[in-house]
């Protein structure tokens, strides 16, 4: 306890110092200094205690390697046994000192939060720039641990040597890392994950989705609860579901225009039509998300049987000649909209410790959608009569789609499990925190508590009311969802509205350039539907390769909030271009512009979204009005705008459309950029 960062005193001295430049006691000058070498020795002394423990960890490390090295030549599994039970318990004290340095790393970003706000001075680049690059640096041990890895690295190649691998000779290094099922590595790795926010293409995938992760490992008591809880069938009724969605919003894109002439209609009510269901979808999302909380079967069969609806609505227009039909079958396609029951059936049905997976899945079954979308209206190129109804390439999307959901729907019907909602609400802090199997999970329980129990609490009980920053929750309601949207709203802290601004810049964008795409092409390059598909889908293939190299390489190369503006400005670059300046408007300009704005808001998405799931109160990760829920109404609103502006753009005359419907786009990137500038300090 004596080693924690004195956050109170910290504190105290903050307002002390704003206290003595309002007298002229000191100046700012003057009070950077003092503060820095505060700071620096808080920071040493919780990173002298660190390796004094590491150096601990270590050495009893080596005196089991001399026990093992001669239980090798003299094996008996009883001292086998206790070995392995001697470096469980060293792995126990490395969560234990992780979770030290956890907590540590939080108090030094809040109190560097705190003095960045106080002051409105931008203290938190340059101290951690000038630490973190320094070649004698003590703050990269809290950040970044280094020397943890060698521990880590000895007990999972001691502990996999321990293992019994009947008559195997390969060695930890001759397999791959998840050959290892021993639970204490399990354990450690979560915890070094959870303090370096660490990513790789699975995690930056699980982000987009913006799914509620496990903080912590699970005790054996929960997932004995989420295995019984956890159905694959389930789960993948569900991606299918998510998939199906995005090609039913995406497959009538390359014949939105030519239906509305069809009907009598200009070119550019695509607009409206391919909006009408993100006009719905923003209802959708609401009380499908708020019927997640009693069930998740019957939302699907209701999301189901309205989708199949909508369909055979937006197919019968054809031939009932009426406009309205057309976008009332689009509305109830939009009110089927069900990717919130999606989103909440990964969170709370699948398991912790493939829940990323699930995410990712989530992820790209969406992106999947997304293009094969306009790929099936490019191939739907048939016109022909059955009993007076026709089929064409403006009518066959809406004819596919409720056949797929109508199968969909058998399938749902025999296949889906519900979960059991009574073991769901057994599993409360309270039991999870009872510990009422003897396991590994309870013992790191028992050990964690006295570390973190008043620390922590002082942590956020120390900061007064008057001057709390409105991201600190009090301990009281930390654990309370939002039970409504005025509620939600209150917990949005700047950085949280900067990031869902951004959300709706970036969907608004891609919205503009999907939707207007056919009328664009056929205007000024006379594109028929077939090549329109194919560019459509092509935009939409990038998107998982994209996510790859961003999630893989790039994440670990530079921190997310540097990547969140690199990518705005490069989508600003991409609207820049995509303007008509000149007499001629070539296609080569058209495409490259299309995938630079495409690609850099694929890429702000991930980035965003990682961002809003760290800034973003843990209040809101529950709950009917949760970030997933606040995310996707920004990117439907969002979607529900930029397809009126290409209406209401269109009265003005299809020569005009392009430049009318970029402008916005590119007055909103500017201010979102501007408005990261402005919060940059606080996106940690």
């Amino acid at each position: 306890s004596g080693y924690y960062i004195n956050y109170k005193l910290m504190k105290k001295k903050v307002k002390q110092y704003g206290q003595q430049l309002q007298q002229g006691e000191k100046d700012r000058r003057r009070v950077l200094k003092d503060f820095s070498k505060m700071l620096d020795d808080q920071i040493e002394t919780i990173v002298l205690f660190l390796l004094e423990q590491q150096g601990r960890l270590a050495s009893r490390i080596e005196k089991l390697g001399k026990q093992r090295a001669i239980l090798a030549e003299q094996p008996d599994i009883s001292a086998i046994a206790e070995l392995r039970e001697a470096y469980r318990e060293v792995g126990l004290d490395l969560i234990k000192l992780l979770k030290f340095v956890d907590l540590n790393a939080t108090g030094i970003r809040k109190i560097l939060k705190k003095f960045d706000k106080r002051f409105s001075y931008r203290f938190t680049d340059y101290y951690v720039s000038s630490r973190s690059n320094h070649p004698y640096s003590q703050l990269q041990q809290v950040f970044k641990h280094v020397g943890v890895g060698a521990v880590v690295g000895a007990l999972s190649r001691n502990l996999a040597d321990l293992q019994e691998r009947q008559g195997s000779y390969l060695s930890i290094y001759d397999q791959p890392a998840s050959a290892l099922k021993d639970p204490i590595i399990d354990m450690i790795n979560s915890s070094v994950d959870k303090l370096t926010r660490s990513t790789n293409f699975l995690r930056f995938l699980g982000q987009h989705a913006l799914i509620a992760q496990e903080e912590s490992p699970s005790t054996a008591g929960e997932e004995e609860i989420e295995d019984q809880k956890y159905h694959f069938v389930s789960l993948m009724l569900n991606l299918v579901n998510t998939f199906l969605y995005m090609v039913n919003t995406y497959i009538i894109v390359p014949t939105a225009d030519d239906y509305s002439v069809s009907l009598g209609a200009a070119s550019t009510v695509c607009g409206v039509v391919i909006g009408s269901m993100a006009v719905a979808q923003v209802f959708s999302s609401v009380y499908f998300s708020a019927w997640s909380n009693k069930s998740y079967f019957k939302p699907l069969v209701f999301s189901s049987i309205v989708l199949f609806l909508g369909n055979v609505c937006y197919a019968m227009a054809y031939d009932t000649k009426s406009l309205t039909v057309l976008i009332v079958g689009r509305l109830l396609c939009g009110l089927g909209s069900a990717r919130a029951v999606n989103r909440r059936y990964i969170s709370d049905c699948v398991p912790a410790r493939i829940r990323m997976q699930a995410s990712a899945g989530f992820v790209s079954a969406s992106a999947l959608g997304m293009a094969c979308g306009p790929a099936l209206a490019g191939l739907l190129q048939w016109r022909f009569k059955i009993y007076m109804v026709t089929f064409s390439q403006s009518t066959l999307p809406g004819w596919l789609m409720a056949v797929a959901w109508l199968l969909y729907l058998v399938w749902l019907c025999i296949s889906f499990k519900e979960p059991n909602r009574a073991t769901e609400a057994d599993d409360t802090p309270h039991n999870r925190a009872s510990g009422q199997s003897v396991d590994i999970g309870q013992v790191e329980n028992g050990l964690a508590q006295p570390l973190l129990g008043d620390s922590e609490s002082k942590l956020n009980d120390d900061d007064d009311d008057d001057e709390e920053d409105e991201s600190e929750e009090s301990a009281q309601d930390s654990r309370k969802p939002a039970t409504s949207i005025g509620s939600a709203y209150r917990l949005l802290t700047p950085s949280v509205k900067v990031q869902l601004l951004i959300y709706f810049m970036l969907k608004y964008a891609m919205e503009i350039l999907l939707s207007e795409s056919s009328v664009i092409t056929s205007h000024y390059f006379n594109w028929n539907t077939s090549s329109v598909a194919i560019f459509l889908a092509i935009l939409g293939l990038t998107v998982l390769p994209i996510n790859a190299v961003v999630g893989t390489y790039i994440s670990n190369m530079f921190e997310d909030r540097q990547l969140l503006m690199a990518s705005q400005i490069t989508l600003l670059v991409g609207i820049i271009f995509s303007f008509k300046v000149t007499s001629t408007y070539s296609v080569i300009q058209y495409v490259v512009s299309a995938l630079v704005t495409f690609v850099s808001a694929e890429v702000l998405e991930g980035v965003n979204l990682s961002l809003l799931s760290s800034v973003m109160s843990s209040r809101l990760s529950r709950g009917t009005y949760n970030g997933g829920l606040l995310s996707t109404e920004a990117g439907t609103l969002a979607r529900v705008v930029a397809d009126c502006t290409i209406t209401a753009a269109g009265y003005l005359g299809i020569g005009s459309l392009l430049n009318v419907t970029l402008l916005p786009s590119l007055v909103i990137c500017a201010a979102s950029i501007a408005c990261t500038f402005l919060t940059y300090n606080s996106l940690f």
